[in-house]
């Protein structure tokens, strides 16, 4: 994301927090604020640097008390306060609490609120915050690549029949007792659904060939018109959800299943497809074609000497078997297809090993009982070298594959971390395509979801610093699963891994972020920033000062007009706890001494300690 120049902003001396007691709310969003670039340290955050030093960052550091002046970091007996410290509370004002809302405007949220109830300092615990895909199927829906689609047609190379008007005399030859003739009408139908344009599917079913197709299927006597049969039925199952339940209440599908068994290869690979087109039109075709025996005789086929072109028709069906989440595959099914994926995961034709690695991600995607049936397989080290495969489409099945993993629980996705998968995601974050940088960042906020070892592998493996970089300059949807990256972190990890998170200049990115439509995003800024000060203790002055250099301050202030209740009473929340104090007594060692030349000058014993402030 492109940043912007850098706004004017007023002199810190001048500038005092917002504070709306929010009441009657706008029905749409304030306009966003430029972007503020980052801070150098040259800038303003040096005057930060001098009163926020962040301990020296140990990777292994271990977890309990912190160090520095007793629990919580910089101490309670500390005997100055820093000038600028000083100062922002003399000019500081305390604003009165929020009244309640209309009813009206409670109303509007209602909707709002039920989507946005998970968030995760909203009583969740460690597993919500873990995020499974669920527009997996609506992705692949727009795929081009024929390889992924539920159902494939077989249309030809050569020339197929361009004459869309049916012939009435292609059902009644098709039903001609002599065999030349019956066989052209057959194929003639074939062609005519091999179109690629608009092929007659409606008018052959309502023609009433489809009963004659299905019984040409028993002709063992004349595998070529068996074969014709199947691949017109083939297209057919191809269409539409009704256009495939028409196949199947012919009972088209028993019949498919006896092909299988068939001395011809070419029959047993077009029952495949049909088959294969069939399972793919939904959880129930699905699971009626298990209950009929499919997967033993399916599964046979895989095999050395089989034509890699069937092999390609034999795990795009497993792919079908293995899809839909609503409900899964039945266990047994998926206990007979891990070791036929557990062998093609090793093959060396990149189409077999696309589909192979589809088939895991969708297994891993219907919950943590089938990750397990997964990972007790035996592949997952298999799995993840792919993450480096020179193939895209090889790295972003196997990317989302072992993404779907580490939604699980924190031991399910040790055994992912186990087989050092972080050492792939450099190159991941910085893939030249977007996508793979997204699904890589959705990857690593569900490991940062995890335990604090888990979160320090992220640290060690110098993740952090690519994270922050996508949340600033990623596009939308990566910067909003870095988002989710950082809040993760500030939940689940320790205080001074969240002190890394701000020694890696992390404020200024993910304060830009409060100013997008997406009201789920500002939430979960606004949940880490919370996080953040909550977690400073005594130092949450310095992280104030960070936000307010960034223009985070002026952000947050804004979002107290927001319509969502959960952000404007977040963003009022942390404006009256961190940047709203009492008025106190001026400080004498803050009043301007006259000096030389008629300017002014502030008093420097101000005691500030040696070794900075820490978490």
């Amino acid at each position: 994301m492109a940043r912007g120049a850098q706004p004017y902003q007023e002199p810190l001396t001048n500038r005092r927090a917002v504070l709306l007691a929010p009441g009657p709310l706008p029905l749409s969003s304030p306009a966003p604020h430029p972007p503020s670039p980052s801070l150098s340290c040259g800038e303003s955050e040096a005057e930060a640097c001098v009163f926020f030093s962040l301990p020296a960052f140990c990777p292994n550091r271990a977890g309990g008390e912190e160090g520095g002046g007793g629990e919580g970091g910089g101490g309670t007996d500390r005997t100055g306060r820093d000038e600028r410290e000083r100062e922002r509370e003399r000019r500081r004002k305390k604003y009165p609490e929020p009244v309640p809302r209309s009813a009206n405007m409670a109303e509007n949220d209602k909707l709002e609120n039920q989507r946005l109830k998970n968030f995760k300092n909203k009583g969740r615990d460690l597993e919500s915050m873990r995020r499974q895909r669920n527009e997996v199927v609506v992705e692949l829906r727009k795929n081009k690549r024929v390889e992924h689609l539920f159902k494939r047609r077989n249309v030809p190379q050569e020339d197929v029949c361009e004459d869309s008007d049916l012939d009435s005399d292609i059902r009644v030859n098709a039903s001609s007792d002599n065999q030349g003739l019956q066989l052209s009408a057959v194929q003639a139908a074939r062609k005519l659904l091999s179109s690629d344009r608009n092929p007659p599917i409606d008018d052959l079913i309502n023609s009433g060939i489809l009963p004659i197709l299905v019984r040409c299927l028993e002709r063992d006597d004349n595998p070529s018109l068996q074969f014709e049969a199947a691949w017109a039925l083939t297209n057919i199952a191809s269409g539409t959800s009704e256009q495939t339940q028409a196949v199947v209440k012919s009972n088209a599908v028993p019949l498919f299943l006896r092909l299988l068994h068939s001395p011809h290869q070419n029959v047993c690979e077009q029952a495949v497809w049909a088959l294969g087109n069939i399972i793919g039109d939904g959880p129930q075709c699905r699971d009626y074609v298990i209950n009929l025996g499919v997967v033993k005789p399916l599964l046979s086929f895989i095999s050395p000497s089989i034509p890699i072109t069937f092999l390609r028709n034999v795990t795009w069906v497993m792919v079908n078997l293995c899809r839909h989440k609503d409900p899964p595959p039945p266990m047994e099914t998926i206990q007979e297809i891990l070791p036929a994926l557990c062998v093609l995961i090793h093959h060396v034709d990149v189409n077999i090993l696309v589909d192979t690695v589809w088939a895991l991600s969708y297994l891993t995607d219907a919950g943590n009982e089938q990750i397990q049936m997964v990972i007790d397989s035996g592949i997952v080290p298999h799995l993840v070298p792919l993450l480096s495969h020179q193939e895209v489409k090889v790295q972003t099945a196997a990317l989302r594959a072992v993404g779907n993993i580490v939604t699980g629980t924190d031991e399910q996705t040790q055994v992912v971390l186990n087989c050092e998968a972080l050492s792939h995601f450099p190159g991941l974050l910085s893939h030249p395509k977007e996508k793979i940088n997204k699904e890589a960042v959705w990857f690593l906020s569900n490991i940062t979801a995890g335990n604090q070892q888990q979160v320090q592998a992220v640290i060690d493996a110098n993740l952090v610093p690519m994270i922050i970089h996508l949340l600033d300059k990623g596009d939308f949807g990566t910067q909003k699963e870095a988002a989710w990256a950082i809040s993760n972190l500030t939940i689940s990890g320790r205080k001074d891994q969240v002190a890394y998170l701000i020694q890696q200049k992390v404020v200024p990115p993910f304060c830009n972020l409060l100013t997008v439509k997406d009201s789920q995003v500002v939430q979960v800024v606004l949940d880490g920033l919370s996080n953040i000060l909550k977690m400073a203790d005594d130092e949450a002055e310095t992280i104030a000062n960070l936000i307010e250099e960034c223009g985070g301050l002026e952000k947050i202030e804004q979002l107290q007009h927001h319509e969502n209740e959960d952000i404007y009473k977040l963003a009022y929340e942390i404006i009256d706890q961190y940047f709203s104090t009492d008025d106190i007594d001026e400080d004498p060692t803050l009043v301007p001494e006259a000096i030389q030349g008629g300017t002014f000058g502030f008093n420097s014993s101000t005691n500030v300690p040696a070794e900075g402030f820490q978490f």
